[in-house]
């Protein structure tokens, strides 16, 4: 909540001192609003954001030559628009504000209309409408006349009708239509022993009341899992040959990148915290114990400290997990940042209790209440660097300064499309792996005993490994012997944080870190929520966020926030949620998208939700979609690919030779005819037309064209595509 709060501030400021947003900001700023009234869906957000990315994307490329469109006159996944060139508008921006208008509220109006929140989000569509002065009830969509209305009523309905077939089930709200959970639910305020479960796979579990992420009560107590199919969802820039198909047994799974098994539980032997499962669960219980402001342990969090850690060096190995994170005082390895590249000066160190840091980045990057979910988050913190008055609007940090317009446009379609494919990537693997989350597994491990040593009591070779002043054996005389009307001698204990019984009012209460049985560990969430409902193996947050930063980092042209640092006050007091706190003020701080991205990563683990074991493989995963999408997004841009209809793969029209003298040849695959090609100067007239009656390439003839760029426009058979030319003599 507060992280909407902040950037709203934010952008007030700027609308009201500095400029105007593009009509691209406006309707990202109504998604948002859309999606935080909405529930709590991070698979399906992300897509929501995808797409509406894809028509503010097209509403602009249609009338900016040599881009080309994703899905207006082109095929996308298969998927064909057929689009009749409208003549270039006198004005390309009023023109493309006005398709894009329609096109995002008639999608809004589809994608949200069964939403908890659909009024406040239906009134703050049609106000904007209304102040842009278009007319929301005009619902043609026939743009022969050239009616850029009608162009963005046709340009949504064909978004929606893409929608109903790209696999995500919509038409059955996103159901699972083959997953059945493995486990029975568990019952969280009855604290019986979870014993009779696989520990290696996901469990339900079963509320009193339910409130997702975003605050809406759920009916029934037992969240379904979200999504663990997803993978089959058509995707942006995934490639088919990193695709595999398989079958756990239960589900058909697509797994794109695949990055194999995490670590099951092992039975053989008393291994204890060698155990590679059992030392992963360990760590989420060793950084709990730090959720407690009486604690007066500080460390420094200023870029000077965290973060700049070179993902080249991302452990695989056992050993290497071991020395990557921090098992007894938190955090993972970084080298810092010597000085800040926009000032020439060291950052200076900030001091912050452990105990405060580590519960506002659970809270900060949770996502909830009130979320646009971690996908929204990134849109968020985009437009925040948009907004910064330090920030060049160069695409990758080069060529001329670009119009809002142009840069939102790109940057939207670049992120969207990492976000969509960060979820298609992540919810198949989740599907597929069905992984368990630490509060299933920490109670059931806890309920078998302890695995390090058969000749103390309560032994059992799936039990927890004993640490000392982390987790151990009740003793004789220990205050938890008998306790709740039970005995618990033998039973096993943790220095954790107590969990949401201990709070009443989250004003003025704090739960604060004691020995507890370990059988009712509780993660570091609302008891109202507790952990996600799916599988944990790969983490969506580390993967959305590696992804995100990846693609920041490119489309910027740095790899640091403008001015070298990013920055978000937390108050005093007010800022948690779950309890009363941060007992003091400080301020968040990130040099880099990627030092984010990581400290996002942390942050689950913090919060109970991730053991480390589901965030580096996520990371991994992240990196490399956000690279793709980069590259797609690029291709793009420059009006270099052409949706092919029969596989759905892309492919290239291209002219020789180029530069040009007197003719330029258009090659192209055999698959396609070219219909048309018009020829358009770089103030966007046009200069000379060609109308191709053959099915052989096209020759056109340029002896009458002055030295200089130009645009060449192709109407094929598949769609779209436009090109730059060179005409030198």
């Amino acid at each position: 909540m507060k992280f909407k709060i902040f950037f709203v501030l934010v952008t007030l400021s700027i609308v009201n001192g500095i400029a105007q947003h593009s009509p691209a900001r406006d309707w990202n700023e109504e998604m948002l609003h859309a999606i935080r009234n909405d529930f709590a869906r991070p698979t399906v957000h992300a897509r929501n954001l995808f797409h509406s990315t894809i028509l503010m994307y097209d509403a602009w490329a249609i009338f900016n030559p040599p881009a080309s469109p994703v899905l207006l006159g082109n095929t996308f996944q298969g998927f064909s628009t057929s689009y009749n060139v409208l003549p270039s508008p006198t004005h390309p921006d009023e023109a493309t504000k006005e398709v894009m208008s329609y096109a995002l509220y008639r999608f809004i109006k589809h994608r949200f209309e069964n939403s908890p929140g659909v009024e406040e989000i239906f009134t703050a569509i049609d106000a904007l409408m209304i102040e842009y002065g278009y007319d929301p009830t005009i619902t043609t969509m026939d743009y022969s006349d050239g009616s850029y209305a009608a162009l963005g009523n046709y340009l949504a309905a064909k978004m929606i009708e893409f929608g109903f077939q790209d696999n995500s089930n919509e038409q059955n709200d996103y159901a699972s239509q083959f997953y059945a959970p493995v486990n029975p639910p568990l019952i969280l305020e009855e604290y019986e022993d979870n014993i009779n479960i696989n520990p290696d796979h996901w469990q339900p579990l079963a509320f009193e009341s339910y409130i997702d992420q975003s605050g809406n009560v759920i009916p029934g107590g037992i969240p379904n899992f979200l999504g663990p199919e997803w993978g089959e969802v058509s995707p942006f820039a995934l490639q088919e040959e990193d695709l595999e198909i398989l079958n756990n047994g239960s589900i058909t799974s697509y797994i794109y990148n695949d990055p194999g098994a995490p670590p099951y539980i092992q039975d053989s032997a008393a291994n204890g915290i060698e155990d590679p499962y059992k030392w992963n669960f360990s760590l989420v219980l060793s950084w709990s114990s730090h959720l407690d402001p009486a604690l007066p342990t500080q460390i420094d969090i200023s870029p000077a400290t965290l973060g700049n850690f070179d993902s080249s060096l991302f452990p695989e190995t056992f050993a290497e997990y071991k020395d990557f994170y921090d098992f007894t005082n938190g955090g993972a390895t970084g080298n810092g940042h010597e000085l800040n590249p926009a000032t020439g000066l060291p950052y200076e160190p900030q001091l912050v209790k452990l105990s405060d840091y580590s519960r506002v980045l659970a809270e900060f990057w949770a996502d909830g209440p009130d979320s646009e979910t971690p996908p929204g988050h990134w849109f968020v913190i985009l437009n925040y660097v948009s907004d910064h008055p330090l920030l060049e609007k160069k695409f990758a940090g080069e060529g001329p300064v670009l119009s809002d317009l142009e840069w939102d446009v790109k940057l939207y379609l670049t992120l969207g499309g990492a976000m969509h494919d960060a979820a298609v990537t992540t919810w198949g693997i989740k599907g597929y792996y069905d992984y368990t989350r630490p509060i299933s597994t920490i109670r059931y491990m806890a309920a078998k005993g302890q695995s390090t040593d058969p000749a103390l009591p309560n032994f059992d070779p799936h039990g927890l490994p004993l640490i000392d002043n982390l987790i151990e054996i009740i003793e004789p005389g220990d205050p938890l012997e008998f306790s709740d009307d039970e005995i618990h001698l033998g039973d096993l204990k943790v220095l954790a944080w107590k969990g949401p019984d201990y709070i009443e009012d989250p004003t003025t209460d704090i739960a604060g870190v004691d020995w507890i049985l370990a059988k009712r560990w509780w993660p570091y969430q609302r008891g109202t929520f507790v952990t996600p409902p799916f599988a944990g193996y790969v983490s969506g947050h580390s993967t959305f966020s590696r992804a995100a930063a990846e693609v920041l980092t490119f489309a910027t042209g740095d790899a640091f926030f403008p001015g070298g640092m990013g920055t978000f006050e937390i108050e005093q007091d007010t800022f948690l949620f779950f309890e009363k706190g941060p007992s003091e003020p400080f301020t968040l701080q990130w040099a880099t998208y990627r030092d984010a991205s990581d400290q996002t990563s942390l942050s689950r683990i913090w919060g109970g939700i991730h053991p480390p074991v589901d965030d580096v493989p996520g990371r991994k995963l992240g990196e490399q979609i956000g690279l793709d999408a980069y590259n797609l997004a690029v291709q793009y841009f420059n009006g270099e690919i052409l949706g092919n209809e029969e596989n759905g793969q892309l492919i290239e029209l291209v002219l020789y030779p180029n530069p040009a003298k007197n003719t330029v040849q258009i090659a192209h695959p055999i698959t396609l005819t070219v219909e048309t090609i018009e020829v358009f100067d770089t103030a966007s007239r046009k200069v000379k037309s060609l109308q191709n009656n053959t099915t052989a390439q096209p020759v056109l003839d340029v002896q009458t064209l002055e030295n200089g760029l130009y645009i060449i426009k192709i109407q094929t058979s598949k769609g779209v595509v436009s090109k730059q030319l060179l005409v030198h003599r």
